[in-house]
């Protein structure tokens, strides 16, 4: 009798394990609650130690917190956490904190379409090839040019040009003159080629007597005494070689503007200095005549002078006649030589 009693409640149990079973079988596939066990009646089947039954179906938005660890939810169908609301659970976000309304990866990662770095919200340049550099703004890197002088830095022979400087496509900054000093520092611009400069691109003047060395036709003059244009000493006289005129007339001729020229240019670079014009003759014909003709050449010479630059109240105008000859007046050679302007100096 009691063996017929256990065969009978083994039975029965079988039968409603088969029966549980089918049940929860068939609840798995089109249950109200996606991803558990449930009943016929709809309730989510607990093991013996309370927690529920997850099926093959289940997947973390279908999480519910009572079957979770959590509070248990207020419905059957507890809403997954989507703290930044991308559509992608904060279980499975890698980027959390998305900004609202961008679009994101499986990930939860805002999409970067051309792969360069830079989401597509804040990529100004979209479809950047694939591996050019970009900037902060997704748009291509500009070539490094630290100098700011135009050429970019691979290709800049001459790196840490000075800032305004213009320089070549190498990036080197110019001279002009080609005397070997660029033109940022060359004081002198427009050296003739071949002409020796120093540091500052002027031409060198060895003695500092304002002579150019090239020009200088003598060389080691004394410090601080005043030279003509040629580098020489001036004297207390000068006389004027090749001025000369016509014939019983005041007319310059000849090389004579040439040489006045080069008068003027020393008298300019000395604005103190003041000098008399002196004419003078030879001994034919009357005196007083000569006196008169050589005041006309004198006046004739300041003025020049005057019309080059030099200040007329510096130029004193005076005719000699034939006083002080310099050579015999009994030669056409020493006539010649006696017929003269010269610069006396009144006042250094």
């Amino acid at each position: 009798m009691l063996f017929k009693t256990l065969i009978s409640l083994l039975s029965t149990a079988i039968t409603a394990v088969i029966i549980s079973t089918a049940t929860m079988s068939t609840a798995a596939a089109g249950n109200d609650i996606p991803g558990y066990w449930t009943t016929e009646e709809g309730k989510i089947w607990r093991n013996d130690s309370g927690q529920c039954w997850r099926t093959r179906f289940w997947q973390p938005e279908h999480a519910i917190a009572e079957c979770e660890g959590g509070q248990p939810a207020a419905s059957a169908m507890a809403a997954v956490s989507d703290g930044d609301m991308d559509g992608v659970a904060d279980a499975q976000d890698s980027c959390p904190n998305s900004k609202s309304g961008v679009k994101v990866d499986a990930r939860g990662c805002e999409l970067d379409s051309d792969n360069d770095g830079v989401v597509d919200s804040l990529d100004r340049c979209p479809s950047t090839p694939a591996g050019v550099a970009v900037d902060a703004r997704g748009c291509k890197k500009a070539a490094a040019d630290k100098d700011g002088d135009g050429v970019v830095d691979s290709k800049d022979r001459c790196p840490g040009t000075p800032q305004g400087a213009t320089v070549d496509a190498r990036g080197c900054e110019l001279d002009s003159d080609k005397d070997g000093v660029v033109d940022s520092k060359d004081r002198c611009p427009g050296t003739a080629a071949g002409v020796k400069v120093g540091a500052t691109g002027c031409e060198l003047d060895s003695d500092r007597d304002g002579i150019a060395d090239n020009r200088d036709e003598c060389p080691g003059t004394g410090s601080g005494q005043k030279v003509d244009a040629k580098g020489c000493e001036i004297g207390e006289v000068i006389v004027l070689k090749g001025v000369t005129f016509a014939t019983s007339s005041d007319l310059l001729k000849g090389d004579s503007t040439s040489v006045l020229d080069e008068v003027a240019e020393t008298l300019k670079r000395y604005p103190d200095m003041v000098v008399e014009v002196a004419g003078y003759t030879d001994n034919r014909g009357s005196a007083s005549l000569n006196k008169a003709l050589s005041q006309k050449r004198a006046e004739s010479v300041a003025s020049y002078l005057a019309s080059k630059g030099v200040s007329s109240a510096n130029l004193k105008a005076k005719g000699y006649g034939i006083d002080s000859p310099i050579a015999d007046n009994g030669t056409a050679a020493g006539r010649a030589k006696n017929r003269r302007v010269e610069l006396h100096i009144l006042q250094q």
